[in-house]
């Protein structure tokens, strides 16, 4: 299926995707702010920069969006062309592997899913919370 925008419109439309501080990673950290807890994001001395870092509780946190990260992706992989399947395997091996070095590092990894966030945020809260607490 061959891309129906020229390169520099797909540069374009790419180039306005947010990785960081999106709707649903600012929604999960203000109600956790109004719930008392403290927090870092975006850390760079580690593996895949999680979204939330609770250092003294070891807790690292990850929000991702269900398309970039390829939530239940063998559904729908054939559904997209070549170029995104690529795309959205590289990214479900490179969050793989950076779930790995953060729990040989003595982390503990949550991940929150895009459509968790919009169904159920109290309960993604609750997840976080009981992590927390449990260190």
């Amino acid at each position: 299926m061959p891309d129906n925008l020229t390169k520099a419109q797909r540069s374009h439309c790419m180039s306005q995707v947010r990785n960081r501080d999106t709707n649903i990673e600012r929604r999960v950290r203000s109600e956790l702010h109004r719930r008392g807890f403290r927090f870092r994001k975006h850390a760079e001395d580690l593996p895949g920069r999680p979204d939330l870092i609770f250092r003294s509780a070891q807790v690292v946190v990850f929000i991702d969006g269900d398309f970039w990260h390829g939530y239940r992706f063998s559904a729908w992989a054939d559904k997209v062309s070549e170029f995104w399947r690529r795309k959205i395997q590289k990214n479900r091996d490179r969050d793989r592997r950076n779930f790995q070095k953060l729990r040989r590092m003595g982390w503990r990894v949550i991940r929150i899913w895009q459509h968790e966030v919009e169904r159920n945020l109290q309960g993604c809260l609750d997840r976080i919370a009981v992590a927390v607490a449990q260190s």
